[in-house]
């Protein structure tokens, strides 16, 4: 059997997809249920439909395009990844995994292969917290682990709830029907691109994911007084922005002085009222999101933060609140579906070495069920998508069974495949 991947169209296909977008290229900005990702997702739905696959989508959004396998009953093997784009994202995240996997998909196709099991392209939806406030809220509620009662009251920066925003957007369907049945899957394999800079720096081609960060995040509330910059003495003041910038130092050094590398906290949105030059802040709002593969580690730095927070509340006369959005355990990736990924990389020839992998961002799905299989690449995607075809004809050992546990974490353990170098 020969396998070949159309690299120009699939990197046409990359291109076409990222623009459209509602931010100046090269940047890419898709929010969940918004023209620019309704558009977006027609246009793969479009490309699935073209490749012969049967295509569904369910009341959130999650995007299904099934090649149906000798044993249609049988679990299939997933692969996929997200579409929608934070503000200014780059072309590749996500879309990297639902292109590819999708022309590894074609290319099977084009080889004559009929497998057993069926092969499904997922295309997650609201995998960006940006409009709801939590990432991966498609697969939450596929794999049961948020309500659907509380995720349709989740609302964005509007004050629109998810229920009034998909409705609008045309899902209308129940979000109770959106959880899959326990042995939908029998594995889930993610191409992704790495957001970071480990790979590229030490030239190596291809990163076989072995565990996986989740995050903690929190909302963080500040109250102060306002005043006058000229009327209000700096003996006197109650500076919101002031207690945030140093509960924002104190949480990075929470991460810093953790024991681990492994350990990060990102304040990345810090919002400031009145906002005007002349005014000191009476209120601040910033979000916090941690991560680390120890979850000991992480809710120890967690609690060190929380302290933090009181100490300067008392030391300012500020109050200080803090909201939990979200506080996910770390994960395994399947050790048979990583053993998999290492005897192809050695059938093709490939050299290995074992890495603290850091902070790379992937996905989150079902939570402890079944067996997920991740790589990640620097740039280059042909050494990345003919692996991906190669693993697609492996089938799981009968009887091994385990979910795709995906997260919006780190691998900060992993085994990196290093291409020989001509």
């Amino acid at each position: 059997m020969k396998l070949e991947i159309d690299q120009q169209r699939l990197n046409t296909e990359i291109e076409t997809l990222a623009a459209i977008s509602d931010a100046e290229p090269p940047a890419v900005t898709r929010i969940v249920f918004t023209p620019t990702d309704l558009k977006a997702r027609a246009w793969m739905f479009t490309r699935c439909e073209e490749a012969g696959l049967a295509v569904r989508q369910d009341a959130i959004g999650n995007i299904f395009a099934r090649w149906n396998g000798a044993d249609p009953a049988a679990p299939a093997v997933g692969t996929g990844s997200h579409i929608d784009a934070i503000p200014n994202a780059g072309k590749y995240d996500g879309v990297v995994g639902v292109l590819g996997g999708l022309e590894a998909i074609r290319a099977l196709r084009r080889s004559g292969l009929q497998p057993k099991n069926s092969i499904e392209l997922l295309v997650f939806a609201t995998e960006e917290p940006t409009r709801f406030g939590i990432g991966c809220l498609g697969s939450r509620l596929l794999s049961g682990t948020l309500s659907a009662e509380a995720a349709a009251k989740l609302k964005d920066h509007d004050g629109e709830s998810v229920d009034e925003v998909r409705r609008k957007a045309g899902f209308s369907g129940s979000l109770q029907d959106v959880r899959l049945t326990t042995g939908y899957y029998k594995a889930f394999l993610e191409l992704h691109i790495e957001q970071g800079p480990l790979l590229e720096r030490d030239k190596i081609s291809l990163g076989i994911v072995k565990s996986i960060a989740a995050p903690a995040s929190l909302r963080i509330s500040i109250e102060g007084a306002g005043g006058h910059a000229g009327g209000v003495l700096m003996p006197d003041r109650k500076d919101a922005l002031c207690a945030a910038a140093e509960l924002i130092l104190a949480i990075e050094n929470a991460a810093r002085s953790s024991g681990a590398a492994d350990t990060v906290a990102t304040v990345g949105v810090c919002d400031v009222f009145p906002g005007a030059v002349n005014s000191i802040p009476s209120r601040a709002g910033i979000t916090l999101d941690i991560r680390d593969t120890d979850l000991a580690r992480r809710d120890a730095a967690m609690q060190k933060i929380e302290r933090a927070s009181r100490d300067i509340s008392a030391k300012r006369q500020v109050s200080i609140q803090s909201e939990l959005v979200n506080a996910d355990a770390p994960a395994d990736c399947a050790p048979e579906c990583a053993r998999r990924w290492l005897n192809l990389a050695a059938s093709m020839d490939s050299r290995f070495s074992k890495w603290s992998a850091g902070l790379i961002t992937i996905h989150f799905l079902f939570r402890g069920s079944l067996p997920l299989g991740c790589s990640l690449f620097p740039a280059g995607m042909a050494t990345a998508i003919d692996l991906m075809n190669t693993l697609h004809q492996r089938t799981l050992p009968e009887g091994r069974r385990c979910w795709r546990s995906r997260w919006q974490g780190c691998p900060a353990d992993a085994w990196w495949m290093k291409e020989k170098r001509r």
